[in-house]
């Protein structure tokens, strides 16, 4: 693996934005039919707000307000916490995740400018606070609504490990060729009907990074609950995810192990 970035080509500092917003605009147009359905469907499904919105980092580790279609219900158990996401999660749910109906509305994430159509997923926070500052260099670009995990099976099966380098290598080396074959991989993986989405109902032991690395002993308990508190506390003050030192039990590889 390389440690330094490699330069930026001319695609991604002039055109990779402008057709991110020309692209996401037609998509919008070509798919508002399906998303007036999903919403309409959604609404009388959840009986409720039929979209979901969560913290995510963007670029820089700068967070934002990720937009889903929901996909659960809010359903607690009887002593007010929510009941197992496979309890929760309604068959028109589990449809639209099958076919990556649910990311629609990260069409308007596009246009803003929190997201772009290709990159590395954004995680959530509680995961991302964990990254050692290797992991965060995918958060050097704007994230994206399918990327090289997407097609490769990271979405629920790949090692996190992974699901990582994946991330840190489409930032590498960003081109037009690069991008237009993922997203033609990515419509494959949708018409196939062979998209992993649906998290922790595909059966991942650890569905979040942060449980992982707990399980694993590569951070305590301590270190795990000042994570999740500090994740928390990014999320209050609309801040940004940053390398936590103290979150890491050693020290990063040097330049020559890296490039072994």
């Amino acid at each position: 693996m390389s440690k330094k970035r490699k330069h930026r080509t001319l695609y991604e500092i002039f055109f990779k934005r402008f057709f991110d917003v020309f692209l996401s605009i037609i998509a919008l147009l070509l798919l508002s039919p399906v998303i007036i359905i999903v919403y309409i469907i959604n609404l009388f499904v959840l009986k409720g707000n039929p979209i979901f919105a969560q913290y995510r980092p963007g670029k820089g580790g700068k967070i934002f307000k990720l937009y889903k279609f929901r996909s659960m219900t809010n359903a607690v158990d009887k002593d007010g916490n929510p009941l197992p996401d496979e309890q929760r999660v309604t068959k028109f749910g589990k449809f639209i995740r099958k076919f990556s109906l649910d990311e629609l509305p990260q069409l308007i994430n596009i246009i803003k400018g929190d997201m772009s159509i290709v990159g590395p997923r954004p995680r959530i926070i509680k995961d991302v606070i964990f990254y050692d500052e290797y992991a965060l260099k995918a958060y050097s670009v704007r994230p994206g609504l399918t990327g090289l995990s997407q097609i490769s099976g990271g979405r629920s099966t790949a090692p996190f490990e992974d699901i990582i380098e994946m991330d840190v290598a489409y930032t590498e080396h960003i081109t037009l060729f690069n991008d237009l074959k993922i997203i033609f991989k990515t419509f494959g993986v949708l018409f196939t009907g062979s998209s992993t989405g649906g998290g922790q109902l595909d059966g991942r032991q650890d569905y979040y990074y942060s449980s992982y690395l707990l399980r694993t002993g590569k951070i305590s308990q301590q270190q795990y609950e000042e994570g999740v508190k500090l994740a928390d506390n990014i999320i209050e003050t609309a801040g940004k995810v940053t390398y936590q030192k103290n979150l890491h039990n050693s020290a990063l590889p040097n330049e020559d192990e890296i490039n072994e």
